[in-house]
């Protein structure tokens, strides 16, 4: 794609293919804070669906969700000018606040998590399946440096996916959709410009105490070199398309070496030798999967998984009797002949907790069934 392209309008032609996979829906959810990415989401729905009528087709029923989360004194202005523009598009608005006290640390991820709370709530008074984000290529990009720098796996690096679960939400029935996630943010801004709509500054986005800002400012260098957004976001795709081969052959590990079912409750094993021919990621992610059902601490931080199978290698190189670790509420035992997995023996004061609050977390995820 030439230079000009990359700083081109989105047409309408592009806007019927961005969002034709979602014309069957009943309603959608646009998250529109009022900076230029989600204008221009909100702007590009609006024609879409307007198309639509034009053309005699119902299309999806839309609801622009702005989150206040009164960080700045600028918000609700910023708010109110979104309400005013949806308007004039013809699309229904409102505007939820994050309430409550907001945490001295940690204040970005904290945010990020009310957002979406606040928009599965909305999306689910209004029935809509769906919240569409303005995530852009160079979104994309940047959320790949951002786990390069924090040494990620190959799920990490696979970053944004164009649907996936909504993030920290258990709403199984909503889905997060991103449209844009190949379009550049400069296309965006062009769409804006040429409908002469204006859009709301973000000092945050710039601000050197976030990560985000601060690689956002070497991505000019690195795109000299050749490490432009779009090559960054293609790597992560080719990612993504690795992560889907590998967590296939995990459930096929996962199905060939299960002797039965793997029960709600109780140990789950299998054959050392059978284990250990294993490739090694999928190995890795087998053990991981059976520690995060059977353990009582949710998932598995990588690196400590990763250092848990280093040492059960060693453990069986050594073939020195029965191994044993614990790791995320799991126990993990290797004999010469089978390598079990099976609840970890709860802290004393975490019996007498669940013993007297009634709140001992008794949840498992999915396995071979």
């Amino acid at each position: 794609m030439s230079a000009a392209d990359e700083a081109a309008p989105v047409s309408a032609a592009e806007a019927k293919t961005l969002f034709g996979p979602l014309a069957h829906v009943s309603a959608l959810v646009l998250a529109v804070s009022g900076g230029p990415d989600s204008t221009a989401l909100m702007l590009l729905a609006a024609r879409w669906r307007s198309a639509l009528a034009k053309g005699r087709k119902k299309g999806p029923e839309l609801l622009a969700v702005t989150v206040d989360h009164g960080l700045r004194r600028e918000s609700a202005g910023e708010a109110r000018a979104v309400k005013r523009l949806a308007r004039t598009l013809g699309v229904p608005h409102r505007t939820v606040r994050w309430d409550g006290r907001k945490p001295a640390t940690g204040l970005q991820q904290a945010a990020r998590e009310a957002r979406y709370r606040l928009l599965a709530a909305a999306a689910k008074k209004a029935r809509a399946r769906c919240i569409l984000t303005a995530h852009t290529l160079d979104d994309q990009a940047e959320t790949v440096l951002i786990r390069m720098s924090r040494g990620s796996g190959l799920t990490g690096l696979g970053a944004m996916a164009r649907v996936s679960l909504v993030p920290a939400i258990d709403e199984a029935d909503i889905v997060l959709v991103r449209p844009l996630l190949d379009i550049p943010k400069a296309r965006l801004i062009a769409t804006l410009n040429d409908a002469r709509i204006e859009s709301a500054d973000d000092p945050s986005n710039r601000d050197p105490r976030f990560t985000r800002a601060r690689l956002r400012g070497v991505m000019p260098a690195l795109a000299r070199e050749g490490l432009n957004a779009r090559s960054l976001a293609l790597l992560a795709g080719r990612l993504r398309r690795a992560e889907a081969a590998i967590e296939m052959a995990v459930d096929v590990a996962a199905v060939a070496l299960s002797e039965e079912p793997w029960p709600d409750r109780g140990a789950i094993g299998f054959d050392a030798e059978k284990f250990a021919a294993l490739p090694a990621e999928v190995a890795l992610r087998l053990l991981g999967r059976v520690i995060t059902y059977v353990g009582d601490e949710g998932p598995v931080e990588l690196g400590k998984l990763e250092a848990l199978y280093k040492a059960l290698g060693g453990a069986k190189s050594s073939e020195s009797g029965r191994w044993r670790r614990t790791l995320a509420g799991a126990m993990v035992t290797l004999t010469a002949t089978r390598l079990v997995v099976d609840r970890a023996p709860a802290r004393a004061a975490a019996v007498r907790s669940a013993l007297t609050t009634g709140k001992y977390d008794t949840r498992r995820r999915p396995g071979p069934r």
